[in-house]
């Protein structure tokens, strides 16, 4: 499986996707801040990579600390929680893992635990944040798999796959179930602009897994639609309001649209921890805009005159009603959302 992100030793080590998939290289992150900027930078990107990134990132930190009492540690602690949650605005993945490390601290130091100890529990909860992801993943890629017809033909926008998660991937994990299932399966994979995720990183991916991929502009999904030769579109999320909105990569609420012009189910792969009920709607979803120069530039040629205005959010917001299904690690859920995902969040089971 893909080292999409590892610890070894004093540092974390993960894949630099801006170099794929021309390069295979990896990054050794020794500080917090270096991974901070990692996430940044999208060295790694991904909801759920973000998480684990975060989670290991913290832990990186306070294994570097010199604080020789809880107190110290507690305010070195803060700071490490809000360097990450500073990094990317709208993968809910990332404050979710915030949070759980901050559960821990709490729990060790409401104990009386030593600083020593308080270290160590808050490295084995990254570790565990990690192998729950991988482990998710799989979870979910056999629940979608379910839902992928023979000889399907399948569209896909941004990458969503083992690199854009701790290992396997979300959307493209319901890909490598299918497969894995003995179905034959095809997958046309949007180059996704300006930073061409699906044309680097999925078709990447899906060559080495010796899954049949085909690379295709963004403007082309709805021709390839209406020509029929599109089966179900599966995407990944960044966030999924209360209502079943979810915001994913800029260009999946065209696709979205698209899709149900053309009568064509469009399904979402992601996590539990990609769920937040306490955001009520996609209007509530904080959009990042990211710097100009990732559109204005390739391969540091400008492409676009000087002077001209130029905006670059990351990501758009696709509303419940084009959404067919989402799978999630414990089961399907389907409309309602407002009932379906609040019951599955608490344990319960999808539709």
């Amino acid at each position: 499986m893909l080292p999409t992100i590892t610890w070894e030793n004093d540092a974390v080590v993960m894949i630099d996707q801006r170099k794929l998939p021309s390069k295979e290289v990896y990054v050794r992150c020794r500080t917090a801040a270096e991974v901070a900027r990692a996430i940044t930078t999208m060295v790694i990107r991904g909801a759920p990579a973000i998480g684990v990134a975060a989670a290991m990132g913290i832990a990186l930190g306070i294994r570097a600390s010199r604080a020789a009492g809880t107190r110290q540690l507690a305010v070195e602690f803060q700071k490490l929680c809000d360097r990450m949650a500073a990094t990317r605005p709208t993968a809910v993945n990332l404050f979710w893992a915030i949070d759980r490390m901050k559960r821990v601290f709490a729990e060790q130091v409401g104990t009386g635990a030593p600083v020593d100890d308080i270290r160590q529990a808050l490295e084995r909860e990254a570790h565990r944040i990690h192998d729950e992801d991988v482990a998710s993943c799989r979870a979910m890629g056999a629940f979608g798999a379910s839902l992928v017809p023979d000889d399907a033909r399948i569209l896909t926008h941004c990458n969503a796959g083992a690199l854009a998660t701790a290992g396997y991937g979300t959307a493209l994990g319901v890909v490598r179930a299918a497969a894995e299932a003995g179905k034959r399966v095809a997958v046309l994979a949007d180059e996704t602009r300006p930073f061409l995720q699906g044309a680097r990183l999925t078709a990447w991916e899906l060559v080495r897994d010796g899954i049949d991929t085909t690379v295709i502009t963004d403007n082309m999904s709805g021709a390839m639609m209406r020509a029929g030769q599109v089966d179900l579109v599966v995407v990944g999320a960044d966030r999924i309001a209360a209502n079943g909105d979810v915001a994913n990569k800029i260009g999946t609420y065209a696709v979205a649209v698209l899709a149900r012009e053309h009568g064509l189910p469009f399904y979402v792969a992601a996590p539990l921890s990609t769920i937040d009920l306490a955001t009520p709607d996609g209007d509530h979803i904080p959009i990042e805009e990211r710097k100009a120069r990732e559109l204005t530039h390739v391969a540091g040629q400008r492409l676009t005159p000087e002077g001209a205005q130029v905006r670059n959010p990351a990501f758009d917001v696709t509303p419940h009603r084009y959404v067919t299904a989402i799978v999630t690690e414990r089961g399907i859920c389907r409309p309602p959302y407002t009932e379906s995902l609040g019951a599955i969040v608490k344990g319960g089971w999808g539709r």
